[in-house]
């Protein structure tokens, strides 16, 4: 099936709207979700919990290694990157399909002090660049579901990883619904926020499996998630309005596809998984 979004929409996209995320976001630069697990206590700290669930992950080969090398595939604007560098001896190198974003992963990359241990490109996760190095452990915060195309992705990764090397996937998968409600929802939320691959964990852990990724575990971190917080509420009551006034909602798309995935996330719709895989 064709992609509904090319490289082209994903870059205008997050173009658009970086500066919005980063801005009204609660993240402090990061501008992935709040994840309410063990030991985090404030809103800084359940921003980074995949970050140091991450963190923990390459802990072992920083163990055992002299050099450590660290990919993230779709790195916005570096929070992540420069969050575990800072906390591990690594070399990292960040990915991204956004020029906007790129500029503004190096400013905080140099802000942070790590000039010649981090890295942030302009590029596409499905068709890397040759300069990447080898990665120890790869991994995609909230950035796969845009991919235009799920087995290039893979197939990259497979170029790119070390042999035992890890790629973590942290994103929302389907769960079911196939009522006219869920599917319109659903549709919503992967119109407004430009998503292209949508699948099951076991579609997922197939198409892995396909480019010899095994699979290591599964961890739901649905019920962590803040849904329907007040400001949701009123974001949804604003697109519900909007809709009846038939006006064009189209420079809101990642405010209506937000209050479509609030709904999906707490219908079952849709849910939100950390995936662990290691390379072949």
């Amino acid at each position: 099936m064709a992609a509904r979004f090319d490289t082209a929409d994903i870059r205008r996209y997050y173009d658009r709207h970086t500066a919005s995320f980063v801005r009204f976001g609660q993240g402090g630069g990061s501008i992935h979700r709040a994840v309410w697990g063990p030991g985090a206590r404030t809103r800084e700290q359940a921003f980074h919990q995949v970050d140091d669930r991450i963190a923990a992950l390459v802990q072992p080969y920083v163990a055992s290694a002299p050099q450590v090398h660290v990919v993230d595939l779709g790195c916005g604007v570096g929070a992540s990157l420069c969050y575990l560098a800072e906390r591990l001896p690594i070399r990292g190198t960040g990915v991204t399909i956004s020029p906007a974003q790129a500029l503004m992963a190096r400013q905080a990359v140099h802000a942070a002090g790590l000039d010649g241990r981090i890295e942030c490109l302009e590029g596409d996760y499905c068709d890397l660049p040759d300069t990447v190095a080898p990665a120890d452990v790869a991994y995609a915060i909230e950035s796969f579901v845009h991919g235009h195309d799920a087995a290039r992705f893979f197939d990259q990764c497979r170029r790119l990883g070390k042999p035992g090397g890890l790629l973590v996937i942290c994103d929302d998968v389907r769960r079911g619904g196939a009522s006219p409600e869920a599917l319109r929802r659903i549709d919503d939320f992967m119109r407004g926020w430009h998503i292209n691959t949508l699948v099951d964990r076991g579609t997922l852990t197939a198409m892995a499996a396909v480019a010899g990724f095994d699979h290591q575990s599964a961890t739901d971190l649905t019920p962590l998630l803040d849904i329907y917080r007040v400001r949701d509420r009123a974001l949804a009551a604003a697109v519900a309005l909007l809709h009846w006034m038939a006006i064009d909602l189209s420079r809101f798309d990642y405010i209506v596809g937000g209050s479509a995935l609030q709904t999906c996330l707490a219908k079952g719709w849709i849910g939100y998984e950390l995936n662990v895989f290691r390379r072949g």
